[in-house]
This record gives structure tokens, sequence and C-alpha cells, in this order.
């Protein structure tokens, strides 16, 4: 049964709205934010503060993933919008894709830390031992495995908004206001509307 009364056949409802932007907040803030480099880089004492926060924010996005895809058991769906058959397959595969990578990313940062022989340290200094002995060449393959990773749900993540883009730009078929709060994507369609009723007058001027 779903409970979130402002879901209709055309819009996701605000919850699964918010776990949507929230997440995507977080990774990129963790991208942005991450130490990066090699491992004497990333455990330098300069960089604990860093450390911590990617490693809090790492896991924020676990959580959330995690917490979304057991929400999506229970929520209403919009009606999904008319594509063609690549269009359709490439928007799933790449959904997909993206859900992987919140779970993987996360995952091989802790797997590697830990069979590295480091702690995870989060936020206001709570660590986490690995429940396992070190094998650090298995957690510096892991590490650089995230590191790819990492890199690869930003691109993916970009090309997902451009598509988003793309179909409320030409297609016009609702695809991008399905995510977003009524208020805003009402704004949009107003804002987009007197773009497209000023277009005529423009050309008309000309003549």
């Amino acid at each position: 049964m779903n409970t979130d009364s402002s879901t209709t056949s055309s819009k996701y409802g605000s919850v699964a709205q918010a776990f949507h932007w929230v997440t995507a907040i977080a990774v990129l803030a963790a991208f942005m934010l991450g130490p990066g480099g090699s491992e004497q880089h990333v455990y330098a004492a300069s960089k604990d503060f860093g450390r911590q926060l990617h490693e809090t924010l790492g896991l924020i996005v676990f959580a959330l993933s995690l917490l979304r895809m057991l929400w999506r058991t229970v929520d209403t769906h919009p009606q999904p919008v008319p594509l063609a058959p690549l269009m359709a397959f490439t928007a799933k595969a790449v959904q997909a894709a993206l859900y992987c990578l919140l779970f993987a990313v996360p995952l091989t940062a802790i797997l590697g830390a830990w069979f590295e022989g480091h702690p995870l340290t989060f936020l206001a200094g709570l660590q986490v031992s690995a429940p396992f002995g070190a094998a650090h060449p298995v957690g510096v393959a892991l590490a650089a495995i995230h590191t790819w990773l990492g890199d690869g749900i930003l691109w993916l993540a970009g090309f997902h908004a451009l598509a988003a883009i793309f179909h409320h730009v030409f297609l016009q078929d609702g695809v991008l206001s399905a995510m977003l709060p009524t208020r805003i994507a009402r704004a949009i369609e107003l804002r987009s509307g007197r773009t497209r009723m000023k277009r005529p007058l423009g050309r008309a001027s000309r003549t």
C-alpha cells in the first residue's frame, strides 16, 4: 500500500523524489570531497577529516540506496512514458547500472580499506574495524576498482541528467518533471511555455 499522498499517475511520490535527490547530492559530495590518490595520501594525518567525511558520505549513500530499494517494493510508480524500444532499453540499462554502482562503490571502499588493514573512520571519530584479517594486495586492488567505479558513476549520472534534459527540452514528455516536486515542475513548465510563446513573435518581428 502506498502511503505517499503526492504520488500520481504521472509523478513519483515525494518520498521517492527525496531519496533520488538526496542520494544524488551525497554521491556528488562524496566524489568532490574525497581525498583521492595513493594509500599513503588518503591515510595521511592531514587528510583525516576529508577521509572521515568521505567515508561518512559513502555510508549515507549505501544506506539511502538500501532504503530506496525497500521503498520501491511498496511505493506506487508513475505510468511509464511511451518510448522507442531502443530508448526504453537504454533507460532501463542505465537505471540498473546506477543502482548497481550505488552499492558497488561504497562496498568496494569498505572492503578495500579493511583488506588494506585500515578501519573505517567516520565523523566524530567512530571507527569500525575489519571482521577479518588484512590481505593488502586484495585491498589495493579493491581500492583501485573503487576509484574506477566512482568515476564511472559520475559519468553515468551525468549521461542520465543530460538524457532527462533532452526529454524535457526536445521530447517534452514529462520524464524530468516526474522526479521533480510539483511546485518546481510547474515553474519549469510555465517558463518553458512562455519561451515557446515568445519564439513565433520574435520571428514575426524580424519579417
